[in-house]
């Protein structure tokens, strides 16, 4: 993902996406599919818990482009929109001064630039922003990579009360060191574990199938911890966040299926004792008419060879998983336009792995579907769009005032 990216079973067949999709718990009623993207009956999931203590807004991130994922063109290289320190701090501050809340920095391998890196980098030139900083489970023996996070911490302190450090947890495989599902995520989950006790000042003693940990905390880690942002649609995704995230991460899908996500992370995490917030992440091309912005989306995919988008799909650690493999269903499932509901628009996925649907519109349809999400639960957006400098300071204009003041 680059975000969520870590949500699979290493399975793609239609049958078992259409299941981890299920409600997991008895009393769900989504009502019945009569096909992709139409259902009858859905409710709506905020609805379900009359407590529900929601922020009076949604958080709004754009996203930085670390893993080469910038185009004019979808497939086609553009030497200066490679990433680098130079342009992808220039994505971040785009995003500071049109008044976004975060700016997520997702992490790859083969592609880009390291994000604990380059939020290092960037946290003396910003001062308002938060940072959702993209690591990888496995990648570093988590009491040094704690440190590094509470270094990070530390750099770019608190805003409001709030501090500036946000982490996305991605559970993927590492290059050329592939685990199973299963093992995958209780190898995340102890590490989630471990980083929430050693960020929060305790010491940790920790006996686990991949780590076996006594020793105490950081010095500079003297929590609280930031918020965890995960995400994942199989099983066994689904239970570590509920278990142990702070905020579950999904990518585009039909309305029926988010408020059916939703609701299930609702039970799974009660059974636990636990709430979550609910993000979602989705590419926008707005322009001032739905005309201009479809013909801005048909254009960006115009110059795209379809053995390139698979090229740029198969690149990613996360090629394999049900949460790719659904976001192809849906491409399935689209009309001839790409669009399979209203404004949601898969054509951008034939071109990259994960987050793989735009919301494309003028200001007030974008609003408005954003307005539905966050009726269903949604209360973090994390957006993006093609060139990211440029739709940044779009979205900054056309969507985030009205957004705000829903």
């Amino acid at each position: 993902m680059r975000v969520a990216d870590g949500d699979d079973l290493r399975v793609g067949d239609a049958a078992q996406v259409e299941e981890v999709l299920a409600p997991h718990h008895p009393g769900a009623d989504h009502g019945v599919p009569d096909r992709l993207g139409s259902h009858v009956g859905y409710r709506t999931a905020v609805t379900d818990d009359p407590a529900d203590d929601r922020p009076a807004v949604p958080e709004v991130s754009w996203f930085s482009a670390l893993c080469d994922d910038d185009y004019r063109s979808l497939g086609v290289p553009d030497p200066a929109l490679r990433s680098s320190f130079a342009h992808c701090a220039d994505i971040v501050a785009a995003a500071e001064r049109g008044g976004f809340d975060n700016v997520l920095l997702p992490s790859g391998y083969e592609l880009g630039i390291d994000p604990v890196a380059f939020a290092g980098g960037v946290a003396a030139l910003t001062e308002r922003i938060k940072l959702l900083v993209a690591v990888r489970c496995g990648e570093m023996w988590p009491p040094q990579l704690a440190r590094q996070l509470a270094t990070l911490d530390e750099m770019l302190g608190s805003i409001g009360g709030e501090r500036r450090l946000t982490i996305n947890i991605i559970s993927s495989d590492l290059p050329g060191a592939p685990l199973d599902g299963p093992a995958r995520y209780e190898r995340t989950r102890e590490v989630m574990a471990i980083l929430r006790t050693l960020l929060s000042g305790r010491p940790v003693e920790h006996h686990g199938e991949h780590y076996d940990l006594v020793l105490d905390a950081p010095r500079i880690a003297t929590g609280p911890p930031p918020p965890f942002y995960f995400g994942g649609i199989s099983p066994p995704a689904r239970d570590v966040a509920a278990s142990h995230a702070d905020v579950f991460l999904m990518w585009p899908d039909t309305m029926p299926a988010v408020a059916a996500i939703v609701d299930d992370l609702r039970s799974r995490a009660a059974a636990y004792g636990r709430t979550l917030r609910f993000g979602y992440r989705v590419h926008v091309v707005v322009r001032e008419t739905e005309e201009l912005a479809r013909r801005a989306a048909f254009e960006l995919v115009s110059k795209l060879e379809p053995a390139d988008g698979e090229a740029i799909r198969r690149r990613s650690l996360d090629s394999g998983s049900v949460g790719v493999a659904r976001q192809a269903e849906l491409r399935g499932a689209a009309d001839d336009d790409g669009f399979v509901e209203d404004h949601l628009w898969t054509g951008i996925g034939r071109a990259r792995s994960g987050c793989g649907a735009a919301i494309v519109g003028d200001p007030d349809q974008v609003v408005a579907k954003l307005r539905a999400y966050r009726a269903l639960g949604i209360d973090s957006f994390i957006l993006s769009g093609y060139p990211h400098r440029e739709e940044c300071d779009l979205v900054a204009e056309h969507v985030l005032p009205a957004l705000r003041s829903s």
